[in-house]
């Protein structure tokens, strides 16, 4: 990925590391792993932060996601002792702890990795260079389907790092074929990642091509959106330019 493309996820996103070995001889499984219930997310909806060592990761319980449903019910209970498990293809993370009240709590967990998960990554040459990375793909829900999904549009994730950064930020294989309907150029996924990053989306690609800018490349639109040019803007710079002849 390239260093600009890191350096935007890395804003959005901890990717939790630590320096266990990369073999997927046996399953990993990682203690020292800390979470906490907050109500002050986005439009104060419920979340859960995940700390492992100095690196946290926050999931928002909003009900997108099926496999946190439980733990979206556990965490919205009565106060008292509670545990709730989360299972995903990249492993399992169970958790213990007490709640003071609805989604306000805190407790230890343990994460214990899926050898068919990794067997799956290192065939599509995304084994990650730290197995801790495992836990990261199980917060952000990087999956097979996922990697697969934007291989098949064009943008392979080269690594597991860009299959992480392309979950966090919720690079799909539909987004994408938004962005290229109107020529949009991908090169590969940080492109993609730095489009989303942006908040650049399918309408926006169009607002620029209804002004003739087609065939962009990525870096182009992400420069533009950056500056602020929407397409009614580039339009009537367009028509300004055309009085002024």
């Amino acid at each position: 990925m390239k260093a600009i493309n890191l350096a935007v996820a890395a804003t959005l996103l901890s990717v939790i590391a630590c320096a266990a070995p990369s073999t997927a001889a046996d399953q990993l499984v990682l203690g020292d792993i800390n979470w906490k219930a907050t109500a002050d997310g986005r439009k104060g909806e419920p979340r859960l932060r995940v700390s492992h060592r100095k690196s946290t990761s926050d999931v928002d319980l909003n009900g997108t996601r099926r496999e946190l449903a439980g733990t979206t019910a556990v965490l919205a209970g009565r106060p008292g002792q509670v545990s709730f498990t989360i299972v995903h293809a990249a492993g399992t993370l169970a958790c213990t702890g007490v709640l003071k009240q609805a989604n306000d709590g805190e407790g230890s967990c343990s994460f214990t990795s899926d050898l068919a998960f990794e067997t799956a990554l290192a065939k599509r040459g995304l084994a990650p260079d730290q197995r801790s990375d495992l836990l990261a793909m199980l917060l952000v829900d990087a999956t097979i389907e996922l990697a697969d999904g934007l291989t098949q549009e064009g943008v392979k994730p080269k690594d597991n790092g860009d299959l992480i950064a392309a979950a966090a930020l919720e690079v799909t294989p539909a987004y994408i074929r938004d962005l290229k309907s109107e020529g949009l150029v991908l090169a590969d996924i940080g492109d993609a990642v730095a489009c989303k990053a942006l908040s650049v989306d399918g309408a926006y690609v169009r607002g620029l091509a209804s002004a003739g800018y087609r065939g962009l490349s990525a870096q182009d639109v992400v420069g533009m959106k950056a500056m602020g040019v929407s397409g009614e803007y580039a339009l009537a710079i367009n028509r300004a330019r055309g009085s002024g002849q």
